[in-house]
Formats: structure tokens, C-alpha cells, sequence
């Protein structure tokens, strides 16, 4: 039997709060009303750590869900990591469409910014090593 997939916790928490503070703030500054605001950044910040935490841990995703690992190309650790990058990108462009400010149309944040939070979460994992000897001790975990 394989060894169980280390959780990697700590540095998926800090690596989606970046990334999450970053999608508010591009979204942020195109919305006026404050209570939308506030909604925008939490579903900014829950689902950006949500999805960072998804391809830090791919493995033990992959692991912990029987049924998405039998899926013959998303049961490769690589292409789950690109999936998830993918949903993301079509969610911030989703929400950004779906967002109104002062009852106008939605913002609609363009698909550069929308494609860049994708690649910034498929980015994370491989980006982790070179971040990781500047990161607090107290962080790793």
C-alpha cells in the first residue's frame, strides 16, 4: 500500500490569501456599492484558498476521491491542477459578469485578469520551492 500524500496546509492558506487579496482588489476598484464589496472579497478569498488548497494537495485530493481519480485525464495530478485553473479563470470572469454595481450590467473584469487568477493557482505548487526557504517557520505546516 502507498503511502499516504502529506497535506501541505500552512503555505495553501498564505499562497490563496495572495491570490484571493489580488482578485479583490482588481474587482474591487470597479465596484461601487460597499455591501457588494465586501461579498466579492469573501468569495475572492474562500474560493482562491479553496483552489490553491486543491493543487498544493493534488495527491491526496486524488486520494481522498476515489471517483475523480478514475476519471482516466483528470486523475493525472498535472491535468487536475490545469482543471482547477480552468474553473477558476471561468468563475472570476463568471462573477466579475455576474456582479452589478449600482444596478448597471455587470463589470465583466476582462480574461486576461481572469486567465492570470487561473494561472496564478496552477502557478502555486510549482512555485511553492522557491518560496518556501522565505517563508515563517511557523507557516510551514
Amino acid at each position: 500500500m502507498a503511502e499516504p500524500a502529506s497535506l501541505i496546509i500552512g503555505p495553501a492558506l498564505a499562497l490563496g490569501v495572495i491570490i484571493g487579496a489580488y482578485e479583490a482588489i482588481v474587482i474591487h476598484r470597479d465596484v461601487t456599492v460597499p455591501t457588494h464589496r465586501m461579498g466579492h472579497m469573501i468569495h475572492a478569498f474562500v474560493l482562491s484558498i479553496l483552489f490553491v488548497f486543491v493543487v498544493m494537495n493534488t495527491q491526496f485530493v486524488l486520494d481522498n476521491i476515489p471517483q475523480l481519480a478514475a476519471i482516466p485525464i483528470i486523475g493525472n495530478v498535472h491535468i487536475l491542477r490545469l482543471a482547477v485553473g480552468l474553473i477558476a479563470a471561468i468563475k472570476v470572469h463568471g462573477v466579475s459578469r455576474a456582479v452589478k454595481s449600482g444596478g448597471g450590467p455587470g463589470l465583466g473584469e476582462s480574461w486576461f485578469h481572469s486567465v492570470l487568477v487561473g494561472a496564478l493557482i496552477v502557478a502555486a505548487p510549482y512555485a511553492y520551492p522557491l518560496i518556501e526557504p522565505m517563508l515563517p517557520t511557523w507557516l510551514k505546516f
